[in-house]
C-alpha cells in the first residue's frame, strides 16, 4: 500500500490511489490545497463548514482537499496524516489527497505555509482562485458561484 494519493475508504481501513488533477472534471468543485499545518487549516475552516451546511448535490458537486504533508511543521507529519485520514471518515463524500512530497504544491507554484482555494466548472475550467485566507465576502462568492455553477 502506498502512503501517498487520494484516500479510499473500504469500511473502517483506508487504502490509496494515485491522484491526478486529470481527474477534476465533471463536477464542480471547491478544492483547498493546504499546507499540513493546523494554523492552515484554520484559515479557511469557515468555508469548510459552510460547504456542509450548504448540503451541494453530490452527484454535481465534490470538495476535494489536497493536504501537503512535505509543509507540516516538523515532527507533526504524523499528526497531520492523522487528521487527513480522519477528515475523510468525517467527509466520505469528499475527496481528500494526502500529498506526502509536496508534488501539487512544486508544480502549481504555490506558497509555502499556505492555504488555495479553488472553484473549478464542470469542465475543470477555472473560475475562481485565491491563495490565503479568505474575507466573509470571498466566502460567500466561493459558495454562490458553486451553486450557480451546479444548475448550468
Amino acid at each position: 500500500m502506498q502512503d501517498k494519493g487520494e484516500i479510499i475508504l473500504h469500511g473502517n481501513s483506508i487504502d490509496y490511489k494515485v491522484w491526478d488533477s486529470k481527474n477534476l472534471v465533471g463536477k464542480v468543485r471547491i478544492l483547498q490545497h493546504m499546507a499540513g499545518r493546523k494554523s492552515v487549516k484554520a484559515e479557511n475552516q469557515p468555508l469548510m463548514d459552510k460547504i456542509v451546511i450548504a448540503h451541494f448535490d453530490e452527484n454535481k458537486y465534490q470538495t476535494t482537499n489536497i493536504v501537503n504533508i512535505d509543509d507540516a511543521i516538523m515532527g507533526t507529519g504524523l499528526f497531520a496524516k492523522g487528521e487527513t485520514k480522519k477528515a475523510k471518515k468525517q467527509h466520505p463524500n469528499s475527496q481528500v489527497v494526502m500529498d506526502n512530497d509536496g508534488v501539487v504544491q512544486k508544480a502549481w507554484d504555490l506558497k509555502k505555509q499556505e492555504s488555495l482555494i479553488v472553484v473549478l466548472d464542470k469542465a475543470g475550467k477555472v473560475r475562481f482562485v485565491h491563495e490565503g485566507k479568505l474575507t466573509n465576502a470571498q466566502i460567500q462568492q466561493v459558495l454562490n458561484l458553486a451553486k450557480k455553477l451546479q444548475q448550468e
